[in-house]
């Protein structure tokens, strides 16, 4: 669902969850990078000038009212799950997860999966980012486990997919495929076959099936894409380019 406020457009989660949950994901709209960067850009490993992110950011905090400043995390494609709590500047990791009301969990992304959870009583919740990289690492089953490790079962999960690259304009190599065969033979439906020795990776429907596998029934969203659509994004379709953020916390 988007939300526009002023000069941003943010969008919401069309998810059921409990009114404690905050989450939204951003655009590229709004914000003061210019050139391959313009609008609001979020990151501060992509070449944009550091006190124009860092404006950025504030801006962002200040349009959300968000209780601190995210949890930025040093993402690596990887199934590395940390604890908001123990989390500082630049943490590597592709999952953060939290218990803390007022912790902000954020992931960064501009074709990647960004995945959100959290549980029915709105105890816990989670940031994921998902690439194919990271979803045949392992990296939503290894935050499902953590929420399953505090006693929140599979099943009293809500997952909302935010805005990644889709299947359309996402083409992977024959390796990308081998890889899943061998991870999630159940899965294949993900892939269509393009070119030669090329396939159509479509990440929802990936990461759906690998959801459905742990028992995760409850998913939302995953009806947008990165590259066509120009109020995001896109690393695929521009090269050097910024990223949006997804974010979610406890109030």
């Amino acid at each position: 669902m988007a939300e526009s406020g002023g000069e941003f457009e943010l969008i919401r989660p069309d998810w059921p969850a409990a009114p404690r949950i905050a989450a939204a994901a951003t655009t590229r709209a709004g914000g003061h990078s210019t050139g391959r960067f313009a609008g609001l850009n979020l990151a501060d490993h992509v070449g944009d000038e550091p006190e124009t992110v860092a404006r950025n950011r504030r801006m962002l905090a200040a349009e959300l009212v968000l209780p601190e400043a995210p949890r930025w995390l040093q993402q690596v494609h990887g199934e590395q799950v940390v604890d908001a709590a123990e989390a500082g500047m630049a943490t590597t990791a592709d999952s953060i997860i939290s218990a803390t009301p007022g912790q902000v969990c954020a992931v960064l992304t501009a074709d990647c999966l960004p995945v959100l959870l959290c549980d029915r009583q709105a105890r816990q919740v989670a940031a994921i980012h998902a690439g194919w990289r990271g979803l045949l690492a392992g990296v939503i089953e290894a935050s499902i486990e953590a929420f399953e490790r505090r006693q929140v079962p599979a099943s009293g999960i809500l997952a909302w997919l935010g805005p990644a690259i889709g299947p359309s304009a996402y083409e992977v190599g024959g390796d990308v495929w081998k890889l899943c065969s061998l991870r999630y033979p159940d899965c294949l439906s993900a892939f269509v076959p393009g070119r030669p020795e090329h396939w159509q990776m479509d990440l929802y429907a990936l990461a759906r099936g690998i959801l459905e596998r742990v028992g995760v029934h409850a998913v939302y969203g995953g009806d947008y894409c990165t590259f066509a659509d120009r109020r995001f994004f896109s690393h695929r379709r521009d090269g050097v380019t910024g990223r949006q953020a997804t974010l979610i916390w406890l109030q």
